[in-house]
């Protein structure tokens, strides 16, 4: 198969179609995370389907000071790669295609949620990707659009825009790609130093105690519902000398519900360490949020969580999430 390469939406109105076609948007310098998306948007197209890759670095979400020209442009590499993958057209627009009459006048505001985190780092970003994820479903007009996990709060509010806005699309959320040591795959990555990239393995590695710290809540409280041990158990045990079954019983005894407070600090731990290391990570959030909003979840939330991380090594600024869910169903 090969990949047509279009450049104006009229070119693509063009295209016969036949099933249904899977939109990847991206601002270019693919990666495997990019190539798994085109992936995930070929199984969903099906052979009869179609599915559209676009490219295009879109200048309303970059605020002043961040890397707009600095961002890569390798549009050769991308086609490949997206061929490779199972792309069928890669739609690489001019800044003139997306905005005809110039920088537009009318845009898309994210609100509430895209005044948080990302959004209060960097102020007007997310009304600059929905304006441009608005403009690019309009030109390309999926079916179904798929985006990366990685971004949870773009994913978040893409939905919420879609919802609210009536786009008769389906969201397709794809979980994050990472790299062996555990790093989140980004085009940013390749701005690290080997230094820089040793301390930006914090992030992760952050993210990930405090996954371990809930999975760890988690299995006592699930212990606790099915073993309801009481202290005179554990005491019992101690007497007479089964030791390791006493500390179970005593643990299950004493488990207690959610741990949101303890998952914060478990991913805080790390990313203080990390403060301390050549070159130092410079911490932005640490976030344990509820996917619907973006708001700090309580200690006694049950439910779907995201716990969100931004920071920056050098001049690089990366972000990373995973998702989490407290109070499982007995």
């Amino acid at each position: 198969m090969t990949t047509a390469l279009l450049h104006t939406a009229a070119e693509l109105r063009a295209r016969t179609r036949a099933g249904r076609r899977a939109v990847v948007m991206t601002m270019g310098a693919l990666h495997e995370g990019h190539a798994t998306l085109i992936r995930t948007a070929r199984a969903l197209a099906g052979p009869d389907g179609e599915v559209v890759v676009t490219v295009f670095v879109n200048p309303l979400q970059f605020g002043a000071g961040e890397d707009l020209d600095r961002y890569p442009r390798t549009l050769d590499a991308d086609l490949k790669l997206a061929e490779e993958s199972g792309a069928d057209v890669v739609f690489a627009p001019g800044v003139d295609e997306v905005y005809p009459g110039g920088e537009p006048q009318v845009r898309i505001t994210a609100g509430p949620m895209g005044e948080r985190l990302e959004g209060s780092s960097r102020p007007g970003h997310f009304d600059g990707v929905l304006t441009v994820v608005a403009k690019l479903l309009h030109l390309t007009r999926p079916d179904a659009a798929l985006y990366g996990q990685k971004d949870a709060q773009q994913l978040a509010l893409i939905r919420r825009m879609v919802r609210d806005l009536n786009f008769g699309v389906e969201i397709v959320g794809v979980p994050t790609v990472r790299e062996e040591d555990g790093l989140a795959l980004s085009s940013r990555n390749r701005y690290l130093s080997p230094a820089e990239r040793r301390t930006a393995l914090a992030l992760s590695g952050a993210l990930f105690a405090g996954q371990d710290r809930h999975a760890a809540q988690e299995a006592l409280r699930a212990r606790a519902r099915e073993v309801p041990a009481t202290r005179a158990r554990a005491e019992a045990l101690s007497a007479i000398g089964e030791s390791r079954a006493a500390a179970d019983a005593h643990a299950v005894a004493t488990a207690v519900p959610g741990g949101p407070a303890a998952v914060r600090a478990a991913t805080r731990q790390v990313l203080d360490e990390a403060a301390r290391l050549q070159p130092p990570l410079a911490l932005d959030y640490l976030a344990l949020v509820d996917p619907t909003d973006f708001t700090e979840i309580p200690d006694d939330f049950t439910g779907e969580a995201v716990l969100a991380v931004a920071a920056r090594v050098g001049t690089t600024r990366l972000i990373d999430n995973i998702p989490l869910t407290f109070g499982a169903a007995s």
